[in-house]
């Protein structure tokens, strides 16, 4: 196993723990009942608010264009979150940059850092499902392409106020302004990941930090990707680029019922996303030893929480840990209960010890 992987600086960057969402809309598995989207959203809104209320970091929302999601648009989302939250940082996790126009992303969440006083993110990346393509009219085949142009004209927008450029998937750019700016110069723009090399190079290159999504397999596989990220950003002048980790994970008051009123709805949306993908259906010893300490989901007690946030942080030495609350639809009252447990027993410890671990003297490498 890989320890240790800080740099000497990182004791000036507080370790930060958030929650993502990709804002479900789907039948209680136990009941058959669903919500109506305005519900769902409201109830989405008060948990985002208990997040901030709770003192948890970052919020992300995820962009889908499915029946399961109410998040085609998760910055209209968040900018209603900023007027109701104080400190939180509000992100996409992630924005499906491919088939979106980079103009109108920045613009957008310019629009929401202005809201939010300087409190919005960018996380972009290709997207988990690919329904968004053939939607806004674009071609699969230019999948990896796509990405790559509109993420460089992303970054030139962010540091031009006036830009010029041309490029194959989009109409050129001849010396026009983009407005409105940011509060944040610049505007943070992170990279989401799931686990190609190609994706961490393009990250690290461009001197970006990088959102790694550990969904499954044991984390050690990942700690590759860190030390692939660190090293090429070291060689393009990059020092000290936050890394964020991703997973899956709910938090209850024992382990047994985390993990009993969580996987109805987890089997149910991973299955349904399997038959679409070939995977073989999830069993519940599966999801049980994806919990325990070397598997990739944070479900469990608190305590459960914190020593699996602690074991990762020596593999990766990473700033960020956001947790998606919930696969699949829970009942709202049992997630806002989630969302006090992270934010009132498991933050301030995991918190305490990463900043006595970073403050520590580097041991020697043997």
């Amino acid at each position: 196993m890989q320890h240790d992987q800080r740099t000497p600086t990182e004791a000036a960057r507080p370790f930060e723990i958030g929650l993502f969402s990709f804002a479900d809309l789907t039948p209680d598995p136990r009941t058959g009942h669903v919500h109506t989207p305005q519900q769902r959203m409201h109830d989405l809104l008060e948990e985002i608010e208990l997040a901030d209320q709770v003192g948890l970091d970052v919020y992300g929302l995820g962009e889908h264009h499915r029946i399961e999601y109410i998040s085609s648009a998760p910055e209209v989302i968040l900018g209603a979150a900023a007027a109701r939250t104080k400190n939180i940082r509000l992100t996409s996790a992630v924005t499906v940059l491919s088939s979106d126009d980079p103009v109108r992303v920045f613009q957008r969440f310019a629009t929401l850092d202005l809201i939010s006083n300087g409190r919005a993110e960018i996380l972009a990346g290709r997207g988990s499902f690919i329904e968004s393509f053939p939607l806004f009219g674009y071609d699969l085949n230019n999948y990896d392409t796509l990405f790559t142009e509109k993420l460089d004209l992303l970054l030139k927008l962010r540091e031009h106020e006036f830009v010029t450029w041309s490029g194959r998937h989009r109409a050129k750019i001849d010396n026009l302004g983009v407005y409105p700016r940011p509060v944040q110069n610049p505007l943070p723009v992170w990279v989401g990941v799931g686990g190609t090399p190609e994706s961490v190079v393009r990250a690290a290159s461009r001197g970006l930090p990088m959102a790694l999504a550990i969904i499954g397999g044991m984390p050690e596989q990942f700690a590759p990707y860190v030390q692939l990220h660190r090293q090429i950003a070291s060689q393009h002048g990059f020092a000290n680029l936050p890394i964020s980790v991703n997973s899956h994970g709910y938090i209850a008051d024992t382990r047994q019922q985390a993990l009993d009123e969580t996987f109805p709805s987890v089997q149910v949306m991973m299955n349904k996303i399997g038959r679409e993908r070939g995977w073989s259906p999830m069993r519940r010893e599966q999801y049980d030893a994806a919990a325990t300490l070397r598997g990739a989901n944070f479900v469990g007690t608190p305590d459960d929480v914190i020593e699996k946030m602690l074991f990762q942080h020596e593999i990766f030495g990473h700033q960020r840990f956001t947790l998606q609350l919930t696969v699949g639809s829970v009942a709202h009252s049992k997630v806002m209960h989630a969302i006090e447990l992270l934010g009132t027993k498991v933050a301030p410890v995991v918190r305490a010890e990463i900043a006595r671990r970073v403050a520590a003297p580097l041991p020697e490498l043997t």
